[in-house]
Order: C-alpha cells, then structure tokens, then sequence
C-alpha cells in the first residue's frame, strides 16, 4: 500500500487533524487495516477502494477499531484524490450511507473538499448517562450552557453534545480515559462534542476520542456535520445558514472547519475545509 498523510482543516500541517489516506486499498484485509492505522498512529486512516462505476468505497480505522464514518479522514481523501486525479465530484460509500464529496481549487491553488453527509438526528441522553459523562468530564450541571441541551447527535457517527457558556470550562480538559472510553463503547458513541457558542454563528469546540485511543481529536468533520444537525432540528440556528467551528486551539493543532446547515430538516450537513500533505 502506498500510505499518504494529510492534515485536514487546516493548510499549516503543524495544524488540522493528521490522518492517513490509502488510495487504494484493493486487497487489503480488516486486519491488515487496522493494523496499519495503528502503526500509521493517527486518530484516524482512511482506506479506499476504487469501484467501476466510479464510486470509492472507504472505511475508517483508528488505531484502535473500524469506525462508520469520519469526516477529517473523508477531507483528506478527498485533497489526495482531487491532487492525484483532478477535481470535481464524488461519491462515497460508507458503512454509515453514501456521502457525496465536492473538490475545487481556490485562486490560490489549495484544494478545498465539502462532503455532504447521510441525514443526520438527534436523540435524549438518559439521565443516568449524562450524569455520568459529566462526572467522568469533572463538569457540573452548572457548566452547561441551558441554550444549548444536551443530546446525543448523529450525522454518520454518534456524538453527545454538551455545552458551555465558559471558555475556562471548555480549556480545562481532564478526565479519566479509560472510563470515558468504557462509557462510550456502551452507548456506541464515536467522539464527545464539547462546544461553546461565541456568536450565532461562530463556535468553538474540544472532542475527546478515548475510542480511537487518543485523548483529544484536533477536528472532529463528523462531529461537526452532526452539531449542525442537531442546531437545525433544535431551532438554535436560523437555516440556511453558514457556521464556523474552531477546534484544536487547546492543544496546539488550530483548525478551522467550516459547517453549511441547509433548510431542508432531513437534508445533508455540508462540511467543507482544506486538507495539505504532510
């Protein structure tokens, strides 16, 4: 296999989110790719299988396990396809649905990718299980923000969301791994969505990943395609509208991704951001 790595959401690689892209993975077994996951390190590869209709069968593996779907990995696919084979759309199928992907070059010659994700959803978090996110967290129900409930979040993977109207609460990140990622294989949770809200449109955002085997995911696609559905579907923001995520701040990889929520309530998060080889 010929293993590339790219930083998406960001065009500094000392920024972004590592992942590492197989363009064609043809062959390859499970074991094989979690395996080179694991030895590639990066919260997340992704492995592509070109088709015949033109269509690129992917999966996702952290070092850990096979995940449904991850958005920074679908990016940096996307910018390695788009540099290697030219730009233009593409289809995706994944384990959590097709997701359809867009490649352009800006004026300056940068490939930006947006994908489209499968239609996303949000549910109730039990109140037995926020209690104890928040106590594994070290947060209170006093650090939640009440404009912005929790819920549990889904746009190809799930995410709980819980917000806070405090930038200290959002910086200070320290909690037990082991019994997050205990929690969250339970309740098939892929990352936890913590965010605060700057302006109506403008947010900032911290995802642990213990199921991936890393503490801190610096951009999170997934969970941001899902955060946009569940503003839609909680009426938090006014569609259509144009969101901007600032994940990685915290811990040295600052990243920007930028969310597209359109009207339609069973419609596809837009995610889009650029993607530079490392």
């Amino acid at each position: 296999m010929e293993i590339l790595r790219y930083v998406a959401f960001s065009s500094d690689p000392t920024g972004g989110n590592p992942a590492g892209v197989v363009l064609d993975a043809t062959g390859v077994d499970d074991k094989e790719m979690l395996a080179t996951a694991a030895d590639v390190g990066y919260s997340e590869s992704a492995f592509v299988v070109p088709s015949g209709d033109g269509t690129l069968d992917v999966r996702y593996f952290s070092p850990l396990a096979e995940v449904p779907f991850c958005g920074h990995a679908t990016i940096a696919t996307a910018v390695a396809h788009a540099e290697r084979h030219g730009t233009g759309p593409l289809v995706m199928r994944t384990q959590a649905g097709p997701v359809t992907v867009t490649t352009d070059r800006t004026a300056e010659g940068a490939v930006v990718a947006t994908l489209v994700s499968v239609a996303p959803r949000t549910a109730l978090i039990g109140e037995a299980e926020l209690a104890e996110l928040l106590a594994i967290l070290g947060w209170t129900a006093e650090d939640l923000d009440p404009a912005l409930p929790p819920r549990v979040a889904f746009a190809g993977a799930w995410h709980p969301i819980l917000a806070t109207a405090s930038r200290e609460r959002l910086a200070d990140l320290d909690y037990d791994m082991a019994a997050l990622a205990a929690l969250m294989a339970r309740e098939d949770w892929t990352t936890v969505d913590l965010v605060r809200r700057e302006s109506a449109t403008v947010f900032h955002a911290r995802n642990p990943f213990p199921p991936g085997g890393v503490v801190e995911d610096p951009a999170t696609g997934a969970a941001a395609a899902a955060f946009g559905g569940y503003l839609r579907e909680l009426e938090l923001v006014a569609p259509p509208a144009t969101l901007t995520i600032h994940q990685g701040a915290d811990m040295g990889r600052p990243s920007t991704i930028t969310v597209t929520v359109p009207a339609g309530p069973d419609t596809g998060i837009g995610v889009t951001g650029t993607a530079v080889r490392i």
